[in-house]
């Protein structure tokens, strides 16, 4: 059974560091791509990074790159995100889907669509600081 269990979120205050976790199983993890995704409240899913696995190539969107790095332990069926300087965009529930698109086509499109995507988690909540 393919599973995607991700976790790490927790409340952080805007300027504030959070690494995300995304565990792995019942797939090969470097024959897929893994991306991350959030939604806000009332906002559509948001593609913001993938990492192709097989050979460490990575995309990120415009608005999180040089904030957000994604990286992965094949060993451990592990993909990361790590964030830091957190804005107030940032909070999200986020997921880690996997795909069999690589991220050379995010490259070439400049985004990760949600459609690409066949294995999805429950999510990992960041929420709003209050």
């Amino acid at each position: 059974e393919v599973q995607l269990v991700e976790s790490g979120g927790g409340l952080v205050q805007a300027g504030g560091s959070l690494r995300l976790s995304c565990l792995l199983s019942g797939f090969t993890i470097d024959r897929y791509t893994i991306g991350w995704f959030r939604q806000a409240p009332g906002k559509g899913r948001e593609g913001v990074s993938c990492i192709t696995t097989s050979d460490g190539t990575t995309w990120y969107a415009d608005s999180v790159r040089g904030r957000l790095t994604i990286s992965s332990d094949n060993a451990k069926h592990a993909v990361f995100l790590q964030m830091i300087s957190l804005e107030p965009e940032d909070p999200a529930v986020y997921y880690c889907p996997a795909s069999l698109v690589t991220c050379a086509t995010a490259h070439e499109f400049n985004t990760v669509r949600p459609s690409w995507y066949d294995f999805w988690g429950q999510g990992t909540q960041v929420p709003v600081p209050s």
